[in-house]
């Protein structure tokens, strides 16, 4: 059974607000974007709904079957489809709006149940030029949107036209939801110290012999209790050899004495996710291979973060997440040549093969694009992203033992502003002197 929808977080002006920029945005034509669909987990049991972000971010609304138009133009009309009010139904799942309650609560021109969504769109796009949908995530939909503009056509004889143009919606939205407005940055601060939270709880918590589910249990538990719906991503508890799996998520080993924790999770929190990567000793104290290789990403991570600021590019910080980690990675003698060659050849991928961040938002990787005509984009204030280099030295060739199954990355959530930048996730414990001082406490 799904849980009950709650009321929108915020007022339903701050969506409206959204609405009207995206009818601005579009100047004349029809914006329709779907909520998600239910999904069946086996049988008759389904997966803990979760709401489309493109379609929240506009309407703040939450159950499932619902559709969002935005008819632009001159007169401009917003129109929400939803489930019927339905008395019987609540008995099983909960409360649900109705479009009478929801016209008022969310701020909608208009509002209908879902099962006439087929019977006006027709109507609603006659005479539009253009129809921008969601397109090439589900073949169904996709079909749905074709049928009612093929519906239109059919009344070419009566004088209608039908729209000439079918777009893709996201390259509008991508843009509105990449700068985050007040409201969005402080749920998104809520969100970091809730999980900022859970790794000094999950710090506190490990001891060698426990498991890494026992810890991703201390992680959840806090999420939820403090108000958290759910994780933004499945969460990575990696000890030992399993943090050099960059997504593994079994978190079914013993921990053992002298390994590394890495910790790569985040609560998601009225929509918004956080993303936090933490790594520590399982006793409580860096061996010294673990201390060299924990710094030099720490240092890594700083360089980084130090790049993230209004007018520097994408790319920038995570060229200078790679200058640091490629001298470091010479400087432990892990890899040979000049600096200058390992960046060439990009022989120091074998330890740090991903990139040094991704956007934030209502998705843990969110949307916007990072290049533009070719080139890196560049930040400005308010786009949120995260900052996470790491190093994962496998055994292999050339390799000193006391580095090998060394795994560590460090991340935070990082907020571009006028003047630089605001770290959400600060108050989670990173340096070795931070670390090892809260751990023993416990």
């Amino acid at each position: 059974m799904n849980p009950a929808p709650s009321a929108p977080s915020a007022p339903s002006a701050r969506y409206a607000r959204r609405r009207a920029q995206l009818a601005q945005r579009i100047g004349k034509g029809v914006a329709i974007v779907p909520t998600a669909p239910e999904r069946t987990r086996n049988r008759d049991a389904h997966y803990p709904y979760r709401y489309d972000s493109y379609f929240y971010h506009l309407t703040g609304f939450t159950e499932p079957e619902a559709v969002m138009v935005v008819v632009a133009g001159e007169n401009p009309r917003n129109l929400l489809f939803c489930r019927e009010k339905n008395a019987e139904r609540e008995i099983w799942d909960g409360f649900r709006y109705g479009p009478v309650a929801a016209k008022d609560t969310f701020a909608f021109d208009e509002t209908y149940t879902f099962d006439q969504l087929d019977k006006v769109m027709p109507d609603l796009l006659a005479d539009q030029p253009a129809v921008y949908a969601h397109l090439g995530g589900d073949s169904a939909w996709d079909a749905r949107v074709l049928g009612w503009v093929n519906a239109v056509r059919e009344r070419a004889r009566t004088g209608v036209a039908a729209p000439r143009d079918i777009a893709d919606i996201h390259t509008l939205l991508d843009d509105m939801r990449l700068i985050k407005d007040a409201d969005e940055l402080n749920t998104m601060r809520r969100a970091a110290e809730i999980s900022t939270g859970a790794h000094v709880r999950a710090m506190c918590a490990a001891r060698a012999g426990g498991t890494e589910y026992q810890i991703e249990a201390e992680l959840l538990h806090e999420f939820r209790r403090h108000g958290a719906q759910s994780p933004a991503y499945t969460s990575i508890v990696a000890s030992g050899a399993n943090a050099c799996v960059l997504h593994y998520v079994a978190n079914d080993a013993t921990l053992q004495d002298g390994d590394l924790l890495l910790i790569d999770a985040g609560c998601e929190l009225d929509g918004y996710a956080s993303d936090i990567t933490r790594t520590f000793p399982v006793n409580g104290r860096f061996s010294g291979p673990q201390k060299a290789v924990y710094e030099l990403v720490l240092a890594a991570q700083a360089a980084a973060i130090a790049e993230v600021k209004a007018g520097n590019t994408w790319n920038a910080p995570h060229d200078a997440a790679v200058n640091v980690l490629a001298q470091g990675f010479i400087d432990l003698k892990l890899l040979t040549g000049s600096l200058a060659e390992v960046l060439e050849k990009e022989t120091y991928r074998q330890f740090y093969m991903h990139r040094t961040g991704h956007w934030l938002g209502l998705d843990v990787h969110d949307a916007g694009d990072y290049k533009r005509d070719g080139q890196w984009r560049a930040l400005q204030p308010g786009m949120v992203l995260t900052v996470e280099p790491g190093c994962y030295i496998r055994p292999g060739d050339g390799v000193p033992a006391a580095f090998a199954n060394i795994g560590v990355r460090i991340e935070d959530d990082v907020v571009v502003t006028e003047k630089g930048c605001e770290i959400l996730t600060s108050a989670a414990p990173k340096s070795v002197a931070d670390i090892e001082a809260l751990m023993a406490t416990r």
